[in-house]
């Protein structure tokens, strides 16, 4: 009989998105820009003592921007893999899913100035 669980299936797919996350990072421009924003928050929000609902807030905001950039990654990569010569349909592609790592990062940023522009306004005095 088969086990509900194959433990080391699941570890090695575990194995697999580490690897995933340790590329994203260590080759992509753009994921280490969103880490060095990342710790900037965490810093902060430490700093301000921010609340658990505002840091579950921020890990979410988080999550979906390097989740965002994952995708966008493995989609350039596979187009380029497809096509790697220049094809339009494939610029159109690209450049889809570089709007959605966008889009996701303006609303972080968003959420970011809602949770911390108060805090740091009433730290100053404005």
């Amino acid at each position: 009989m088969k086990p509900p669980i194959d433990i080391l299936k699941a570890a090695r797919s575990f194995r697999y998105a580490g690897v995933g996350i340790y590329n994203l990072f260590r080759f992509e421009n753009n994921a280490r820009i969103h880490l060095l924003a990342c710790l900037l928050v965490i810093i902060a929000g430490v700093f301000f003592k921010i609340t658990s609902s505002e840091w579950a807030i921020i890990i979410i905001q988080v999550a979906l921007v390097w989740s965002a950039e994952a995708f966008n990654t493995a989609i350039e990569k596979l187009a380029d893999l497809v096509s790697p010569d220049y094809h339009p349909v494939i610029k159109v592609v690209k450049d889809t899913a570089a709007a959605g790592v966008l889009m996701l990062a303006i609303s972080a940023v968003l959420v970011g100035g809602i949770v911390f522009l108060p805090k740091l306004a009433a730290l100053t005095g404005w």
